[in-house]
């Protein structure tokens, strides 16, 4: 007699779900979520990022409120970011580490309030499969003043990402955006063209939009937080001004060329900050959990640290799990790769002592049973170019 077989979860639909649909989304299981993969083709998708601007569903991401007097210690302890000194309407990209100093997760924490008498409110943006544990982190360590929610479904999240993002959202809504400087959010009344510091979640969405300016593309860009009711007529709107819907294909093609970490892949518990290359978004000037690990890594000069590689061979692709190799030695192994659609060639993330993984330095890549030359360069692999005159 066999042990019955356990009924598979239902995976989770955001409120585009019948806009992927409509227009022909391929559709596979992404971190409990049905998500698009692509709706025309990757390589079609991710050039239109990069040469005009497209339409992502990110509604898989977390959507966490942490509000209260308490609020600001609570984030800052258990992320490597000081919260309390963020200003109103900042958004500050940050990690939720282990007391090991290993990354649990990636966030990006927003302040939501006016810096009025309300008090502090935050909004918190996790990885999809790490939302509900970080939400939980947060509760376990919350003081009785600080009120958690997460609020997905009910909130849908639409990244309008490319160079032609800012014109197309000025010319659609009407919305003033230049004043909205990089890693800052704005809240957009309906029919109002000024948006404002200070927005609450959700109740605000069911008559306006909260406009952040930040992407996972390196692409100017701004992620619009928006009432699950209205997602589906928002998306329409934006493919009727010109944005061209893409999925998780593009999206990873995107943030592989500009070294921005995968969660599962650059990290899964098993690195820190300091290895992950991510130094600049660790504030040491706050107690936070794994503070004392991060600090001893960072005055070290041993140990292993993120780095690119490139291949010049054509039709040699690094993936996930090539090994690196410095002559006939062991050196790392390759926690993403890929062929960068803009450059032409192989490219890859791996981790690499920190002696190998200096710019310039000589490696090879096993591909399919044979040795290919690779190098290591400075990230990202693909440098932003200068913001057009408005």
């Amino acid at each position: 007699m066999t042990d019955p077989v356990a009924d598979p979860v239902p995976l989770r639909r955001t409120a585009l779900h019948p806009f992927h649909l409509a227009r022909g989304a391929h559709l596979v299981p992404f971190a409990g979520w049905e998500m698009p993969l692509y709706y025309t083709g990757i390589l079609a998708e991710h050039r239109a990022v990069r040469t005009g601007v497209g339409l992502f569903d990110v509604s898989h991401m977390g959507v966490v409120t942490v509000d209260g007097a308490s609020a600001p210690g609570l984030l800052s302890r258990r992320t490597t970011a000081n919260v309390g000194r963020l200003i109103p309407g900042q958004v500050k990209y940050t990690f939720a580490l282990e007391s090991t100093g290993h990354i649990i997760d990636d966030l990006l924490i927003s302040r939501l309030d006016d810096g009025g008498d309300s008090g502090p409110r935050f909004l918190v943006v996790p990885n999809a499969a790490h939302a509900a544990e970080v939400t939980e982190i947060f509760r376990q360590h919350r003081r009785p003043d600080i009120r958690i929610a997460l609020w997905n479904p009910k909130v849908a999240i639409l990244a309008v990402q490319g160079p032609r993002a800012p014109a197309l959202l000025r010319e659609l809504y009407g919305w003033e955006l230049d004043p909205i400087p990089f890693y800052h959010a704005r809240y957009f009344s309906d029919g109002k063209a000024e948006g404002r510091v200070g927005a609450t979640i959700p109740d605000d969405l069911a008559h306006g939009i909260l406009v952040s300016r930040t992407g996972y593309t390196g692409e100017r860009g701004f992620e619009l937080f928006v009432d699950a009711g209205r997602a589906v007529a928002e998306a329409e709107r934006l493919v009727a001004a010109g944005a061209v819907p893409a999925g998780l294909g593009a999206r990873d093609t995107l943030r592989l060329e500009k070294g921005y970490l995968l969660s599962g892949q650059e990290f899964h518990r098993d690195r820190t900050p300091i290895e992950a290359a991510q130094d600049r978004f660790v504030e040491f000037d706050h107690p936070f959990f794994g503070r004392s690990v991060l600090e001893q890594q960072a005055a070290a000069s041993d140990g292993e640290r993120l780095a690119g590689l490139v291949v010049d061979e054509p039709g040699a692709v690094p993936r996930h799990g090539t090994p690196v190799r410095q002559g006939d030695r062991p050196a790392g192994v390759v926690t993403s790769g890929g062929l960068s659609p803009t450059l032409g060639y192989g490219i890859a993330l791996a981790y690499l002592p920190r002696a190998l993984a200096e710019p310039g330095t000589e490696l090879n890549l096993e591909l399919r049973g044979r040795s290919v030359p690779a190098r290591v360069v400075r990230l990202p692999f693909l440098k932003s170019p200068p913001a057009p005159k408005a």
